[in-house]
């Protein structure tokens, strides 16, 4: 894993998304949640109090804004406003066995809310640029409201999971299936 979130793949942006995910479910995601989290995707080592599990939670707000956002103009201003209001000094970095790839140096001693703030701007909108647009979504099944990056190079996404399309799948097959039978 990086040890930034903004290398110009969906790597970073995968954090994001699971982030956003844990905090639009209602559930409280704690100080060693978050720490779990950033580990697991290769983050730094914040050592984080329950109040900063709190920014951290609530400025995830503005990225699920964002991952809301289906309008490519509208994601480009709220991604500009976000780099506006917490800018990162893009840097080249060459991580062991890999090429060269574009990292942030966020100021970290201001906390992690905006450290996550501006690796995550600059993130999305290094995405954002390679794709032409957002490609990000809300997943399309009608009981799951989770976030997803699109990775895919032909037809847009729709779903979070491979779950998630296969029971849209399913339940259309057997709703086609008990009409016919009638």
């Amino acid at each position: 894993m990086p040890e930034n979130l903004t290398d110009a793949n969906p790597r970073g942006l995968h954090f994001i998304v699971e982030l956003a995910n844990a905090v639009q479910d209602g559930t409280r995601v704690g100080a060693a949640d978050l720490m779990d989290l950033l580990a697991r995707h290769g983050g730094p080592p914040f050592r984080l109090t329950e109040a900063e599990a709190g920014q951290l939670c609530e400025a995830t707000g503005e990225l699920i804004g964002i991952l809301a956002t289906t309008d490519p103009d509208a994601a480009a201003e709220a991604i500009n406003a976000l780099l506006g209001r917490h800018p990162a000094r893009p840097h080249l970095v060459r991580l062991p066995g890999r090429p060269w790839s574009l990292h942030a140096q966020a100021d970290r001693s201001a906390g992690p809310a905006p450290w996550l703030l501006s690796t995550a701007a600059l993130a999305l909108g290094l995405w954002f640029s390679e794709r032409g647009g957002c490609a990000w979504g809300r997943c399309a099944a009608p009981d799951c409201e989770h976030y997803f990056i699109d990775t895919g190079r032909r037809t847009p996404q729709r779903y979070c999971s491979t779950r998630c399309a296969t029971r849209v799948r399913v339940a259309a097959h057997r709703a086609q299936r008990g009409a016919a039978a009638d």
